[in-house]
């Protein structure tokens, strides 16, 4: 069992490690795409929205495969999914291509999540779960720092860094499909109960859905702002604040080392004082970071301040654990995959808004409004309950079947 755990903890940091790699790779090109491709900073920003809908999408896709067919087999086909469909970037012949293989990838790229989440709670003790699934979760930011890093190295020839990228990725799927097992807790409990199909009901209508419901809008709230801030962070140094591209890459791989930190080191904090305070604290330390990053034009000030603003950022490797806590296993990828991946897809409309946002109050002025969703956030956190052990593993939890209105013990 310890073996499988360390497996599946480095195994899903490698997983996670592509998926945040894929997602970040966009903000980095984007400045370089738009300018050969002559998009508006509207279109731009229509290309990140269309790869945070797909993640939408996978909150219910995900969710549903991974609690009916395994976890091992919705890691690989969700990695195999973008794979395929950021290669396929380097022969897009126009625009509309572009949206549609940016919302196939985001299908992919949402259920890697869902999925990394519920294998660490299901194979890490409570007393270390905190800080494994944010070591998993750390990987976004280590994927964004090699982002930056190969970026700079393709960069102006955005097609072909696309196409290494994607075919990368079967690094991964082979790592999945050589050494990781099925989660044990979940094919126990499929095995005393067989023909039990899970879905979006199972979490949406019965006792439930109180926490599904707050859990979805905290993490759309933080996600909004979260996505808003990083996906135009590149372009926001280099219009308003006049770096230059190389030195753009030297901010940001700083920036995404500090939330690599900050993951880490909150993953820790949350095993000792619990994942909701931990949350809760995050979201506010960032809440209060980002306006001041968002006005400050000394360019050495902000090389410094960038990564106190990604070190409160670990609110995104938490909801892993915290998230996969609120729900049994008999439904925790899908539970936890809505919750998060619908909270991704909602805040699909940042980069577009921000976008708009920037012609009348300037990119700066627009992270001073993300500032507030991560805020709001912060309130909704504080109305979620508090978790120690795993839902099933404290109590079994009486549940009314949405199909039949029976209650069911899960």
């Amino acid at each position: 069992m310890r073996r499988t755990r360390w497996i599946v903890l480095s195994g899903c940091f490698l997983a996670y490690l592509f998926d945040a790699l894929e997602i970040v790779l966009l903000s980095m090109a984007l400045p370089t795409i738009r300018k050969d491709m002559g998009l508006s900073a509207t279109q731009g920003g229509l290309l990140a929205t269309a790869t945070l809908i797909g993640i939408g999408v996978s909150s219910v896709l995900g969710g549903y495969v991974a609690d009916n067919f395994g976890r091992k087999k919705a890691l690989i086909a969700s990695l195999v999914t973008f794979g395929v469909f950021t290669a396929a970037i380097a022969v897009v012949p126009n625009y509309e291509m572009f949206l549609l293989l940016r919302f196939l990838a985001g299908i992919g790229l949402g259920a890697v999540w869902s999925v990394v989440s519920a294998y660490v709670v299901e194979t890490w003790p409570e007393k270390s779960r905190g800080r494994a699934a944010a070591f998993v979760i750390s990987a976004f930011p280590a994927g964004g720092a090699m982002a930056a890093t190969i970026s700079g190295q393709f960069l102006p020839d955005w097609r072909l860094m696309f196409l290494v990228a994607g075919a990368a990725v079967a690094l991964p799927v082979l790592v999945v499909l050589i050494f990781f097992t099925e989660s044990a807790r979940w094919a126990a409990h499929k095995a005393d109960n067989t023909g039990d199909v899970v879905s979006v009901r199972d979490v949406l209508g019965s006792s439930l859905r109180r926490r599904t419901l707050l859990g979805t809008l905290m993490a759309a709230l933080a996600l909004f702002g979260y996505w808003g801030a990083t996906t135009w962070l590149p372009t926001y140094l280099t219009t308003e604040r006049d770096l230059p591209s190389s030195s753009v890459a030297v901010f940001m791989t700083i920036l995404n080392l500090g939330m690599f930190a900050g993951y880490n080191g909150f993953g820790f904090l949350a095993d000792h004082i619990g994942r909701h305070r931990t949350i809760i604290l995050t979201l506010l330390g960032v809440s209060l970071t980002l306006p001041v990053y968002a006005v400050t034009t000394h360019q050495s000030t902000l090389l410094w301040l960038g990564p106190l603003f990604g070190v409160f950022t670990a609110f995104f490797g938490l909801f892993g654990s915290y998230l996969g806590e609120l729900f049994p296993t008999r439904a925790r990828a899908t539970g936890a995959g809505f919750c998060f991946n619908v909270g991704r897809g909602v805040s699909a409309l940042a980069p577009f808004a921000l976008a708009g946002l920037a012609t009348t109050i300037g990119f700066s002025g627009g992270l001073l409004v993300c500032a507030g969703f991560f805020a709001l956030a912060a309130l909704v956190a504080m109305m979620l309950p508090r978790t120690g052990a795993t839902t099933d593993s404290v109590v079994s939890e009486r549940i009314t079947d949405p199909r039949d209105g029976a209650p069911t013990t899960v």
